[in-house]
């Protein structure tokens, strides 16, 4: 399967060619005149911050060395914010924004490279390299290492989208996973089996996708006194959406779902939904900024395992949902929040509130701060055994407790002081 590419910015539609920026001290100079060392082009050199998450840096310092990497966005002629997303292939969407600061105020400008499910690791991050290659050359050519910088024509490179390529499979990708482990001490034992089968279908106006789960968990502990305790659970489950794109705004679907679950109770249960989402900005523009709200109405069905404190041993049950939800990357970090409230229709007073946040952001050069936090009113537990859990139970989380709410918060601060740059890479003993 070919990689989706995509060129925008300052490059029209008619550049249907991959230039691929290459430059080394060394190298590829021995025909070109030298005024100046290699030490005063270095200090010369485009001063570039880099940022973004789960991306190898040292890979990218060590294949891009025409630019002197800085520690702080503050300090660099170009910001470079990379955000992920899924593609419905599922492989990954790299949005690479260019944003020039000081006399480069006026290049500012996206690209986007897409990797495949079946990429390798190596793949992956050769081709974010190409792509920070190509970002970089307008800003490049307006130093003084334009001269030390050629540009290289891929005769065999193509350029595809996705609505016009040719596929057989008709946009469907499948995913089978099966996996497990086992560890013990003296004293205890534990194994853990899990697998998945999946099923994708992503196109610009539909988005299908289905899902088959299961999950055993088994443990054996054997105390002092030559008591052994043994304790397992499973969750087997099945979902499946389908979403229809109504405008730039709008999305509505429709939701299925099959559970079973020792953890909480449950025999077996079912439960269709059908849900309505406006985006308040366009969705072209979600690897950066979102602002939406999802409206839910489902029927849940339940067979339970034991009698819940309800006295119930199945019920048929309707449910609603309503929620906001934020999330913005921006150049000074990231935010996230979000509000969401449910409760069954046949009783307002079994219902949920859920409130979460985060934030992480740079207060002055080398001084960050992130905080994040989440707080539930959970009064919804219908499924909840009427009969007490054991004591392994409670103490190995093999059983839903009666709550009424539920938080956790996470804070921190980090301040780095020293020189600006960050470009050498040393491995050892890492």
């Amino acid at each position: 399967m070919r990689k989706r590419k995509k060129i925008s910015g300052p490059w029209t539609v008619s550049l249907l060619v991959i230039f691929l920026v290459s430059a080394s001290w060394g190298a590829n100079n021995a025909n070109k005149k030298k005024t100046t060392s290699p030490e005063e082009l270095k200090d010369k050199a485009l001063k570039v911050f880099l940022d973004g998450k789960n991306l190898q840096w040292d890979y990218i310092r060590t294949e891009i060395t025409f630019i002197n990497y800085v520690r702080d966005r503050k300090d660099a002629d170009v910001h470079i914010l990379i955000t992920t997303q899924g593609t419905g292939s599922g492989g990954s969407e790299y949005a690479m924004t260019f944003m020039g600061q000081n006399e480069y105020s006026d290049l500012n400008f996206t690209l986007k490279y897409f990797s495949n499910k079946t990429d390798v690791s190596d793949e992956i991050r050769r081709g974010i390299v190409r792509y920070l290659k190509k970002g970089l050359a307008p800003f490049v050519s307006r130093t003084p290492l334009a001269d030390q910088v050629d540009v290289v024509f891929d005769q065999n490179g193509e350029i595809s989208s996705a609505a016009g390529a040719r596929d057989g499979w008709n946009f469907w990708v499948f995913s089978l996973n099966a996996g497990g482990s086992a560890s013990g001490v003296r004293t205890r034992t534990s194994q853990r089996f899990e697998g998945n089968i999946s099923a994708n279908r992503v196109t610009p106006d539909w988005k299908i996708r289905f899902a088959l789960n299961g999950q055993f968990e088994a443990s054996t502990y054997f105390l002092e006194d030559s008591t052994t305790i043994e304790s397992a659970s499973d969750r087997e489950s099945f979902s499946g959406l389908a979403i229809k794109s109504l405008t730039n705004h709008w999305s509505a679907g429709f939701w299925l779902s099959l559970n079973s679950a020792t953890f909480n109770n449950i025999m077996f249960s079912y439960s269709p939904s059908l849900a309505v989402e406006y985006n308040f900005f366009p969705y072209e523009q979600s690897t950066r900024r979102r602002l939406y709200f999802q409206y839910r109405f489902s029927y849940n069905s339940y067979q339970y395992r034991e009698e819940t404190i309800f006295s119930k041993t199945a019920e048929n049950l309707f449910r609603q949902s309503l929620s906001l939800n934020l999330e913005l990357v921006e150049p000074w970090g990231l935010a996230t929040a979000s509000l969401r409230g449910s409760h069954f229709l046949h009783d307002i007073d079994l219902n949920r509130i859920e409130v979460s946040a985060s934030l992480s952001f740079r207060i002055v050069r080398g001084l960050s701060f992130w905080v994040s936090g989440g707080y539930s009113a959970i009064h919804d537990q219908i499924s909840l055994v009427g009969a007490s859990a054991t004591l392994d139970q409670i103490l190995l989380i093999r059983r839903d407790q009666a709550t009424t709410y539920s938080y956790n918060v996470n804070i921190g601060l980090s301040f780095t002081f020293g020189s600006m740059f960050s470009n050498i890479v040393n491995p050892r003993f890492e």
